[in-house]
């Protein structure tokens, strides 16, 4: 199996986006853990590089944050993130500290994270809001609520929110930020950026075949990346975890074009929903060891084809959430008016928390960005470079 690999020509249609490496701290001052990870994402790296393979990222991701404050209030373990955050910085690497509040607190969180992420380049973390255990989290989703409003007040164009996410029955494990968090042993796992596979698959048609040749073409690429993955696991005793399917799109990596390329219409047609369903049958289905979400990505303003169909009225907030239900991830880098009231934010949460329980393995999250000043309708443009123009949804 070693003996897999991908041709050139399979290569330039996908990157690895991210190798994740997960561990768990012994309390907020614990560098040498993060330092572990950090030398072993560094020759995982090598082991994909030296095989052709183009690495875009390296992230580490931390067991819960809540479960490793060890006594100390939130305030007290900002310098110590601060630190860690500036050890995987000077790595050239992001880290992911999980979710940052018990199931059972109910305190106002939403200073301490505004202070975090002006504090911090790296650090991404979470709020849950629902878990198959214990159903929805009325007081999570208050605090991510909460959170999302003050960030998005206090940073500039709101874009503080690109490192939070509400996150609704999202297990550890997720590689893809900001929902990751680790729990376990030393691990690592692997997502992809593969939306230019599916447009090359379905410009070749026929469309009764798609499905087919979408699974094939996928296993031809994911097999070498987990037969090389198996083999570090082994070498450098890291536990794999998997690879996330999922269909993580880029600037120049389109899932919105593809999925136009399959449907013949813009995204949002008639057609879409089951385009989008199709994509997640293949995608839950591929023969390698998937982790994570395994679903289909639609990050409005991280897509120039999804930002470009927001932009003319194609689809709507709640429309997303309808394909998140036979496909993704739920609602991610959404563009939402400055003004949402709290109440807004909260009801669309829950929203996005009780699709999560009515699959017991649909792990979904909510990543929203509301634009101070701005309406619905208005043109906003972002300063971080992974981020594309986009007019301002409405919820309606």
């Amino acid at each position: 199996m070693i003996g897999l690999r991908a041709t050139g020509q399979d290569q330039n249609l996908f990157a690895i986006r991210t190798i994740t490496a997960g561990v768990t701290l012994s309390d907020v001052s614990d560098v040498t853990s993060i330092k572990s990870a950090i030398q072993f994402l560094k020759e995982a790296k090598n082991e994909f590089v030296s095989k052709g393979y183009q690495v875009q990222t390296l992230r580490i991701s931390t067991q819960p944050f809540y479960t490793y404050m060890n006594g100390k209030s939130y305030e007290e373990t900002l310098p110590f993130l601060v630190k860690l955050d500036q050890l995987v910085n000077d790595a050239g690497m992001i880290l992911a500290i999980g979710p940052v509040i018990s199931a059972d607190y109910d305190e106002d969180i939403s200073d301490w994270a505004l202070n975090l992420i002006q504090s911090t380049e790296t650090i991404s973390f979470s709020i849950s809001i629902a878990d198959k255990e214990t159903g929805i989290n009325g007081s999570g989703v208050h605090q991510a609520a909460l959170t999302i409003a003050h960030i998005a007040e206090r940073t500039k164009g709101g874009e503080g929110n690109f490192r939070f996410t509400a996150s609704a029955n999202c297990p550890a494990g997720i590689p893809f930020f900001p929902a990751a968090y680790h729990i376990g042993p030393n691990s690592f796992a692997i997502g992809l950026e593969s939306p230019n596979v599916l447009t090359a698959v379905f410009k070749k048609g026929p469309e009764s075949e798609a499905k087919t040749m979408l699974r094939n073409e996928l296993e031809k690429i994911m097999k070498p990346i987990e037969a090389i993955a198996i083999s570090i696991s082994k070498t450098k005793k890291w536990q794999y975890d998997g690879i996330d399917t999922s269909t993580a799109p880029g600037l120049e990596a389109s899932i919105g074009e593809a999925i136009e390329e399959l449907t013949g219409q813009p995204f949002g047609s008639a057609s879409t929903l089951s385009a989008c369903a199709m994509i997640t049958d293949v995608l839950k289905s591929v023969d390698v060891k998937r982790c994570g979400y395994s679903g289909l990505m639609l990050p409005v303003i991280e897509d120039k084809v999804l930002a470009k169909r927001a932009s003319e009225g194609r689809f709507t907030v709640q429309e997303l959430l309808l394909y998140s239900a036979v496909s993704g991830t739920g609602l991610d880098v959404v563009p939402l008016p400055g003004e949402t009231s709290i109440t807004t934010i909260e009801n669309l949460l829950i929203d996005v928390a009780s699709l999560s329980l009515k699959y017991t393995d649909k792990a979904l999250s909510a990543r929203l960005f509301l634009i101070p000043g701005k309406k619905a309708g208005e043109l906003v443009s972002f300063e971080n470079p992974n981020l594309t123009a986009c007019r301002v949804m409405e919820i309606k």
